[in-house]
Formats: structure tokens, C-alpha cells, sequence
């Protein structure tokens, strides 16, 4: 993600899915009290009792305000990382504003450290920012999938607009008129704006740089180019009607072109209107509405709960300052003479800078190089060189080792992992098998268990050099092989 500026990043440093440092560190709730929605899209299907199912707008309990609040006190004493309640869904919230608000309003009173945020489709934005303004709610997301009608009929069936349903072209117009006045008034009022966007192949792909350019010159701040979820068995028009979703490729592209115009998002996992944790997990299981009922929650053991909060965030605060101090560090002769020797390959004279960028996989866990191979759900990808290493995407896999005899035997999890980590040249883990490693040398992806349990960047970029030195970043990156 290009560098925020400071008052910015101090705004959102908590915030998972604002920053990309916060995801690894801190833990969101999105409470679904908002059922009912004023537009249809055709990527969507929002289904109830559903836990099987990772994506936008499914949920497996609605609550109401009150349940959502006791929820979310539950969460937070259990889950100090815990920093933010959002409400996306499954509907749109501000077309359930007052379920929306008195959620808002009673958390507020009873755990006023939580942040709180709001995910729309902007179509009723204007009439309540004043009152998003009243609940100190200083980060919104818009979804924007297009600012021309012609590309928005195309996505957009109806909307539900004064009392009428409203198709076609007529409807996208509407709609986009009231998205582009919700985040000129939103950014009038100081809160901040992200803006989601939907990649459709064929549809809204090149258009969105277009998008990305507009939302930036009027005041958004991110912008999170996620890719189209289309496998038919979600129900949704477009899947059923074989719209093919984006390769991480022509993802990675264009996230890459808006990316000159404003900072990107690149670590969005496209959560559950329902989802509970750290991005990459969900714990909504442990806290069903049956569970929650049950619990006592006295003002004592609250009180308890926001101590280790605030003590767990200035141990993050901490870590994060030693990060700095050491990236900052001068670096001992021996190491700088090792990195930038030129490898044997090289044309003489020519800096170590020179190699081209390494796609590396990562299986990360709290921002540090954590997680065994086998048991990784997903891999961040980040493009590395020699001056650094930056998130590009992430790769979300099945889990391949399950404790017993038998890890990916049912079906070949290992041959869906290796065609799920396309394009990337090495893949950093704590440990990793036998079998997996000759697949994965076989497929054209190096294996690398040697930075256990280091910080990330610098650990991709350590194995950079070493690529460096032995003479395989001259040539373009090796075509990757069949699992």
C-alpha cells in the first residue's frame, strides 16, 4: 500500500481493515442487525444460516441491536485484539438506519474504545451523514462500482429508490449520483472513505481506473479493488450465468494501474456480514446468539476486559516503535557487503537493485512468518526487490494438513494450493513437508523454511539477495509448471 500520510495512518493504526499493518495485530466484528437492502447486484445472494460460506452478505444469525451489543462486549472480553465493529450486512445498513444507529448508540455507552464503522452501497448515504457525523463515526466504506450508467445497468438490476423500484439505466444513474454526493459530504465532515470495488471481467475492469481517479480528486483516501466471487453454487446472476471471476494476475494488474492515483488495499478477505476475528479467521462459532445469552457480563468483569484492551494496545504500539527503531538501524558492515555484491551473473558494475521483482508467498501469522504450510488457509503474496517488499495479494487455499494420516488425500488440496500460488516464485513458511516441498520444487515454486518466525518483509527480503547472488534474477521469472 503506498505510505498514508501521517495524520491519516494515525486515524486508522488499529483499524484491520484500513491498515495493513493493523490486520496482523487486531481483530474486527461486523454485526449483522441491517437485513433488508435497497439495491440488487448481481454478484450478490445474501443468505441466512449459512456457516459454510465466506463471502459478503451471508450471515448464519440476524440480531437485533441489543443481542449485537451483548455480542460484541462477549467478543471483546474474550478477543483483546478486538478494535473495530463494523456493520456491512447482510442487507445495507443505512437502509436500516435505526436498527444501524441504536446498535451504534448503545455500544458506544458500554465500550466507547471500540471503533465504529459503517459499509454501504451509498444509494441513502446523504441523508444520514449528518447522523453518522453524531456517532462519531469517522470511517465509512462505499462500494463504487462504476461512475458511468451504461456500465452500471450492467451490474445493477433495480434499486429501491423513494418508494418505487427503479430499473435499468435510470437506476444506475441514481445511484451513482447519490454515491459521488455521500463522499463529497462524508469527506466535507472529516471521515474517512474507503471505497470498495467489485472487478468484473468484461464488464467494470477497465472502467474502474477511471473510478479510482474520481473517488481519489474527490476526497477517498483507499481504495479496494476486490475480485469478483462468481462459483455457481453461490446462487448469484452472474455465477449462474458463467461470469468468470478475475485471475490474481489481471487482479494484481489492475490494482497496479489505480494504484498511481491513490493508495490501494490489498489484504481485503471479502469477510462474512457475520465475521468475528482477526482477518484470515473466524471465530463466529464460539460466539453463537445461544452462547452469548448465556453469559453474565457484569460491569466488573467489562471493566476487566477494557484493561487488557488498552494494555494490549500499547504492547502492539511498543512492538511497532522497535519495528521502526530497527528498520532505521544503521546495518553492520558484513551485512551490507553480503546484499549488494553482485551475483556471478550479473554484468560487472551492475547494483544489486537491478534484479527484478520476486513474487513470494507467505504463510503469516500476526505479522511474522508463523505458519506451517499444512496448515495455512491462505498465503500473502508480496513483490519483492532489493529495496523492499510490498503486499500485493493473497492466495486463499483449503487446508492441506488436518493432524492425521491422511492430509490431502479426499481430494488433491496440494495440487489446488500449488495452482492457487500462480506466479509466485517462492513460498515462506515455519515448516513444511516432505511431499509438499518435491510438489512445489516439481511445479516450479521454491519452498523456504529457513525464517521461521521472523518479520516478514525483511525475511523476503534477505531471501531476495540470496536469489540475487546465486544468478536467477537476470532472466524473466521461470514459467511455472503443472502440479
Amino acid at each position: 500500500m503506498n505510505a498514508l500520510p501521517d495524520d491519516i495512518r494515525r486515524r486508522v493504526e488499529n483499524h484491520p481493515c484500513y491498515s495493513e499493518e493493523a490486520h496482523h495485530h487486531f481483530a474486527r466484528m461486523h454485526a449483522a442487525v441491517a437485513p433488508a437492502c435497497n439495491i440488487q447486484c448481481h454478484y450478490c445472494n445474501r443468505k441466512y444460516d449459512c456457516a459454510n460460506e465466506s463471502r459478503p452478505g451471508v450471515v448464519s444469525e440476524l440480531l437485533t441491536p441489543e443481542q449485537a451489543v451483548k455480542k460484541t462486549l462477549a467478543v471483546a472480553a474474550a478477543i483483546p485484539q478486538l478494535s473495530v465493529l463494523g456493520i456491512a450486512g447482510p442487507g445495507d445498513p443505512l437502509a436500516n438506519p435505526e436498527r444501524t444507529f441504536t446498535t451504534f448508540r448503545l455500544l458506544a455507552e458500554k465500550a466507547p474504545d471500540i471503533k465504529l464503522c459503517v459499509s454501504t452501497n451509498g444509494l441513502a448515504l446523504p441523508e444520514h451523514v449528518e447522523e453518522l457525523a453524531r456517532h462519531n463515526i469517522d470511517h465509512v466504506t462505499i462500494t463504487i462500482n462504476c461512475i458511468d450508467p451504461d456500465v452500471g445497468e450492467q451490474i445493477y438490476p433495480w434499486i429501491f429508490w423513494k418508494h418505487k423500484r427503479i430499473r435499468g439505466r435510470a437506476a444506475a444513474e441514481i445511484l451513482i449520483e447519490q454515491q459521488q454526493k455521500g463522499l463529497e459530504m462524508l469527506v466535507a465532515k472529516g471521515i474517512l472513505v474507503k471505497i470498495n470495488s467489485v472487478m468484473i471481467p468484461g464488464v467494470n475492469d477497465e472502467h474502474l481506473k477511471e473510478v479510482s481517479k474520481l473517488v481519489k480528486a474527490k476526497g477517498a483516501f483507499l481504495h479496494n479493488v476486490m475480485p469478483l466471487i462468481a462459483e455457481p453454487e453461490h446462487g448469484t446472476f452472474y455465477g449462474v450465468m458463467g461470469q468468470r471471476s478475475p485471475t490474481p494476475a489481471e487482479l494484481k494488474a489492475l490494482q497496479d494501474a489505480c494504484e498511481g492515483d491513490m493508495a490501494m488495499m490489498r489484504h481485503c478477505r471479502q469477510c462474512r456480514a457475520d465475521a468475528v476475528g482477526l482477518l484470515g479467521e473466524d471465530r463466529g462459532a464460539e460466539f453463537t446468539l445461544e452462547k452469548v445469552e448465556a453469559m453474565e457480563l457484569t460491569d466488573e468483569f467489562l471493566a476487566e476486559a477494557l484493561v487488557r484492551r488498552i494494555a494490549l494496545r500499547e504492547k502492539v504500539a511498543a512492538e511497532r516503535e522497535a519495528k521502526k527503531a530497527r528498520a532505521h538501524a544503521p546495518q553492520p558492515l558484513t551485512s551490507v557487503i553480503t546484499f549488494h555484491r553482485p551475483s556471478k551473473s550479473a554484468p560487472a558494475g551492475r547494483p544489486a537493485s537491478a534484479g527484478r521483482p520476486v513474487l513470494m508467498a507467505v504463510a503469516a501469522k500476526g505479522g511474522l512468518i508463523a505458519e506451517h504450510f499444512g496448515h495455512a488457509r491462505e498465503f500473502l503474496v508480496y513483490e519483492v526487490t532489493g529495496e523492499g517488499a510490498k503486499l500485493v495479494g493473497l492466495r486463499k487455499t483449503e487446508l492441506y494438513c488436518s493432524g492425521g494420516d491422511t492430509c490431502g488425500e479426499a481430494v488433491d488440496v496440494l495440487g489446488n494450493t500449488i495452482q492457487a500460488l500462480a506466479g509466485c516464485e517462492v513460498v515462506l513458511c515455519a515448516k513444511i513437508g516432505f511431499e509438499p516441498w518435491g510438489r512445489l520444487e516439481a511445479a516450479g515454486i521454491q519452498p523456504n523454511g529457513e525464517h521461521p518466525m521472523e518479520e516478514i518483509e525483511p525475511a523476503c527480503v534477505a531471501v531476495w539477495h540470496e536469489m540475487l547472488k546465486a544468478g536467477k534474477l537476470d532472466a524473466a521469472a521461470p514459467e511455472r509448471k503443472c502440479a
